[in-house]
């Protein structure tokens, strides 16, 4: 079949719902209604003639030509990305998707040098899309190691192979409990009876077993995947849980977070610029790297 315009734009909206999950979490990524994306699947679908997936009350699945398609599509976008970037390096300028994969709440930190190194960048020129896909941390190193993201901002305490990782600064988190849980406004000298029987939210944010080993109680019925959901359930009263420092002081400065014995519980981990070692031959992905370094005074 030939390629045109309107397959790019349906095949980008198909790995958009195969990296969210589903059509519902696609839609915040993709900015669009539910039903809109079904329609767009569906045109997909007609045009290659195959079923993609499975949808319904059992969940989203990929069929065996779906799972095909969907690392061709892979294939063929990051070759069109290529293009334009090679063209576009031909003539001296800068042109194509700058495509950056993130974790949640990095906004909220003053250290972040995300839009100064956008701003700089859009300066150069404005022959370039940006991309920005706020994700887990281990989908971070994922998108950059199979070339979906130019340039990954996260965590890591196990760095993978293929991949650059570059200190940027340090976050500090620390263990919070809401008003209305009993570790609020308890004694200092009650604070480890009320540990003892406390609910921690687990969160794959980092493996909290492996990096912290602090004795709290993980098994319960909480977990999060981000940072926003962490701070839901804390809001709740029902569980405690880490937060970065930067994120959390939004609800302290309003009375409705303490840090708990923050001397102990607490811990700290390098956010880094995470890179792909092969893509020194790419302006674009340079540019934005060095954007970043500068931003952040590496």
């Amino acid at each position: 079949m030939q390629v045109h315009d309107v397959d790019l734009r349906l095949l980008r909206i198909f790995v958009a719902i195969v990296e969210s999950g589903g059509l519902s979490a696609a839609e915040s990524r993709l900015n669009i209604g539910r039903s809109t994306i079904s329609s767009h699947l569906s045109d997909l679908e007609v045009r290659l003639g195959i079923k993609l997936c499975k949808r319904g009350r059992g969940g989203f699945e990929l069929t065996e030509p779906g799972r095909v398609t969907y690392q061709a599509s892979l294939e063929l976008l990051q070759q069109c990305e290529a293009f334009a970037t090679t063209v576009a390096s031909s003539k001296n300028e800068l042109s194509g998707r700058v495509t950056i994969a993130v974790i949640d709440t990095m906004a909220s930190d003053p250290r972040c040098g995300i839009a100064n190194a956008i701003a700089s960048l859009k300066k150069q020129s404005d022959n370039i899309q940006f991309d920005i896909n706020v994700c887990e941390a281990k989908e971070v190193e994922t998108s950059v190691i199979n070339g979906r993201s130019l340039v990954g901002l996260g965590v890591s305490r196990h760095h993978l192979r293929g991949l650059e990782y570059i200190p940027l600064y340090d976050e500090k988190n620390y263990l919070y409990c809401a008003k209305g849980h009993p570790l609020f406004d308890c004694k200092v000298s009650q604070v480890n009876k009320f540990l003892n029987s406390a609910e921690v939210v687990s969160s794959n944010y980092m493996r909290d077993k492996e990096v912290r080993n602090d004795g709290l109680n993980y098994m319960n019925s909480a977990i999060a995947y981000h940072d926003e959901g962490i701070a839901h359930l804390i809001l709740s009263g029902a569980f405690i849980g880490y937060l970065p420092e930067h994120y959390a002081s939004y609800w302290v400065d309003k009375g409705l977070f303490k840090a708990i014995s923050p001397q102990k519980y607490a811990y700290t981990i390098p956010v880094s610029l995470i890179t792909a070692k092969n893509n020194s031959a790419s302006p674009l992905a340079n540019a934005i790297i060095n954007e970043l370094k500068n931003s952040h005074a590496v």
